[in-house]
């Protein structure tokens, strides 16, 4: 059902320019409707379609009526051809007596051809200040519910026709659809956030939690005199301490989850470094994001690398160690080297894997990379290489 009051006479021209103007109006509703869906906010998206509509119904006059449920009123939220002032403030009601409230309060699509002599719609102060003499509008819902009104209007003689409510629901619908997605996209950002930050606090308890083990494994290696427990004691600490690192930096970041591997290692290297003042850890890392499943177990290994390193390579002398981290051909090299006296004659790593907690720590992080490591002696000293598939993050700008 619809409601129409028309009058004498009509502006629609009959038979190949009826044509050609309907078929205008379809192509602008198409598209209408690609821009509507790509449209990201809605403001823009209102204006655009009130710009398109008047467009498509040949009058300079169009408008958005939001329903506010709390003043019950419809806002001009967007229009085409009014006085400056119009759009943003003005407000009608939503009783039965103007046309955009019988629309939104029945659902019924309105046609007013003659609003100067109307008996049952009073015409809005400010549209007759524009002279507007006929209008036409139609219910936008979201989700069955009343979001507006979208009406068009003429100050011009002539009539608007049922033939038109065809293409003011449509935009009418397509304005409702875009307004569902913008608002479930909405919906699932705030989901998104909450869950961010839920995570971003279990990431900085967990780093808590394992600074607070860590503290108790350093009073116990205060107390313990065996040289073999204070040692275990403190590789025990020292991947404990990575473990907390790489939380910490995982909730610090702009994106949950996400870290930067030169902030990871050098982080790593500095605390290592801090707890053997007579070494010195350069690093050289290439930018690179990682996720959480990556950066755990490489956190790991690098402390492995340079814990050997630091125990191994110069003995209480001491020296530099340096880290480096490059991509090339989709693959990750990271390399800890050192000036050291090298690795014994009889070195192998199959059989120091055996024997180490730390070098099988190594072989099993790196194969939780799918990668591989290889312990050598360089011109100077050691060089631990392991290399892994290119793990990098893409973040969106």
């Amino acid at each position: 059902m619809t409601v129409i009051e028309q009058s004498p006479g009509g502006d629609r021209p009959p038979g190949a320019g009826e044509l050609e103007y309907r078929l205008r109006q379809q192509s602008i509703l198409a598209d209408f409707g690609i821009e509507a869906l790509r449209a990201r906010d809605l403001q823009p998206m209102l204006q655009r379609a009130t710009e398109l509509c008047g467009e498509g119904m040949r009058s300079k006059y169009c408008k958005f009526l939001e329903y506010r449920p709390e003043q019950n009123t419809l806002l001009v939220r967007a229009g085409i051809g009014w006085a400056p002032g119009v759009v943003g403030s003005t407000e009608m009601r939503t009783d039965l007596g103007s046309p955009a409230g019988f629309a939104l309060e029945t659902g019924l699509p309105v046609i007013s051809n003659h609003l100067e002599n109307e008996q049952r719609f009073r015409t809005p102060e400010f549209m007759a200040q524009h002279n507007i003499r006929r209008a036409i509008n139609v219910l936008v819902e979201t989700s069955g519910k009343r979001f507006g009104v979208l009406e068009v209007d003429s100050p011009d003689e002539g009539k608007f026709e049922p033939a038109d409510f065809a293409f003011m629901q449509g935009f009418a619908n397509l304005i409702g659809v875009a307004i569902e997605r913008q608002q479930a996209e909405q919906r699932l950002s705030e989901a998104m956030e909450h869950q961010e930050l839920l995570t971003r606090e279990a990431s900085h308890r967990v780093k808590n939690s394992l600074a607070l083990v860590s503290a108790m494994l350093n009073l116990q290696m205060q107390d313990d005199d065996d040289p073999r427990i204070r040692r275990l004691l403190g590789d025990a600490q020292a991947r404990i301490t990575a473990i907390a690192q790489t939380h910490d930096q995982l909730w610090r970041g702009d994106q949950v989850g996400i870290v930067a591997l030169n902030d990871l290692v050098c982080g790593i290297a500095t605390g290592l470094g801090e707890q053997s003042l007579n070494h010195r850890i350069d690093c050289d890392i290439e930018a690179i994001l990682i996720s959480a499943d990556v950066a755990i177990p490489m956190g790991l290994l690098v402390t492995e690398l340079v814990t050997n390193a630091i125990k191994y390579a110069y003995g209480d002398d001491g020296g530099v160690i340096l880290v480096t981290v490059r991509s090339a051909d989709g693959r990750i090299i990271l390399t800890v080297s050192d000036e050291g006296g090298g690795l014994p004659a009889d070195f192998d790593l199959k059989t120091a894997s055996r024997k180490s907690l730390g070098m099988r720590m190594i072989g099993s992080l790196a194969r939780q990379l799918r990668g591989t490591v290889t312990i050598e002696n360089a011109a100077v000293g050691t060089c631990a290489t392991l290399d892994v598939p290119d793990p990098r993050v893409e973040v969106a700008g």
